[in-house]
């Protein structure tokens, strides 16, 4: 009771006796109550600030409770270390009073009737500019595909599709050059969090002048898988192979084929620049030089060199260490005819039967 009546008190200390008499006959302003939808890093930022607003007198939260999966998940620990009440997806009967949803990297779709029992709906932070990037991976792919700017929409959730939904803001973020996923992601992160804040603050208004996402301009982002860390020498450009260490180097590293055995490419440096001892002779798609001065194995792809610091052959090697071990004694035994044997092979040149064995592996 004690509590209830600070509640109450703050409440008419900050708000006012007519806002609050407005907030308790209906929920169509702040303070809301909230039910938040998440599971990784990206969603943390979001329920922190949503934590924090709960927490302080006067904010726009006025209750706040997580839905998360039951793994051992990012929004699980934050939740449970600041006791939040949590639900476990699936969701059972959903009993409390809520004003409206929260989905922020959730992964998961929504049903209709679950949708439907949040007189606003359920908004999502999502870290693209929609419909640009739709689906689970849009910061990868924003890296991946070079694009020089991105942001943040907030929109309001649909069923049976994700990222379709009407939008209710949108905020633009460069990309600064060079930048990896992780980085990138930690940005968008922080921006969508201050961008749904913003949002719940004015909800009626953003709600009344949504738009419908446009039918052009539409691209999806679909997950990573361990297929897009293949090397193909031969068709990947050094603008390219930089773009795709950036956006998965940090979860799956590249990957190439030496001597029927894969490789892991690690530390990348960027472009290299090399003088050849012999200029007459064009270096194939594949070829490896080491560069003492640097400790760096050089890598010829479809336009250049491009370097990497450390590999991964059963063990992690620097660049001296693969040279001196492996590399080195190769190419001295190498005759004419086995000039393959030397070079990094890409995946589409490896047999059925090479392809087998690496994935046995």
């Amino acid at each position: 009771m004690r509590t209830a009546f600070r509640s109450v008190l703050c409440r008419l200390q900050h708000c006012g006796p007519l806002a609050l008499w407005r907030r308790l006959r209906s929920s169509s302003a702040p303070p809301w109550r909230l039910l938040f939808f998440g599971s990784d890093q990206f969603a943390v930022e979001s329920l922190k600030l949503l934590t924090s607003d709960r927490n302080s007198c006067g904010g726009i939260v006025e209750s706040l409770e997580v839905v998360s999966l039951s793994a051992d998940i990012p929004v699980r620990r934050f939740a449970q270390q600041n006791q939040l009440p949590l639900h476990s997806w699936p969701l059972g009967d959903l009993h409390g009073p809520f004003d409206v949803g929260v989905v922020v990297s959730f992964g998961c779709l929504l049903q209709e009737r679950l949708i439907n029992k949040f007189p606003h709906g359920i908004l999502n932070v999502h870290p693209s500019l929609l419909p640009r990037w739709r689906g689970p991976a849009p910061v990868l792919h924003t890296i991946m595909h070079g694009d020089t700017m991105t942001g943040v929409t907030i929109m309001q959730i649909c069923p049976h599709r994700f990222d379709v939904g009407p939008i209710l803001t949108q905020e633009l973020n460069p990309v600064p050059e060079n930048c990896t996923a992780d980085e990138l992601g930690a940005t968008l992160a922080t921006k969508g969090a201050h961008l749904l804040m913003d949002t719940l603050r004015t909800l009626t208004e953003r709600i009344e002048n949504k738009r419908e996402q446009s039918q052009t301009g539409a691209t999806f982002a679909p997950k990573i898988h361990k297929s897009m860390s293949w090397m193909v020498w031969e068709e990947h450009t050094c603008d390219q192979i930089d773009r795709l260490y950036r956006a998965i180097g940090s979860r799956i590293p590249l990957r190439t084929i030496w001597m029927g055995s894969t490789i892991k490419l690690l530390d990348f440096v960027g472009k290299c620049h090399i003088s050849l001892s012999d200029e007459r002779r064009e270096p194939v798609p594949g070829s490896v030089s080491y560069l003492k001065e640097s400790n760096t194995l050089a890598v010829r792809c479809k336009d250049g060199w491009v370097g990497f610091k450390t590999v991964l052959l059963k063990k992690k090697l620097t660049a001296a260490d693969f040279y001196n071990g492996y590399l080195h004694q190769t190419m001295k035994t190498v005759t004419p005819r086995q000039t393959a044997e030397g070079l990094f092979i890409s995946s589409k040149g490896v047999t059925e039967a090479d392809q087998m064995r690496r994935k046995s592996r």
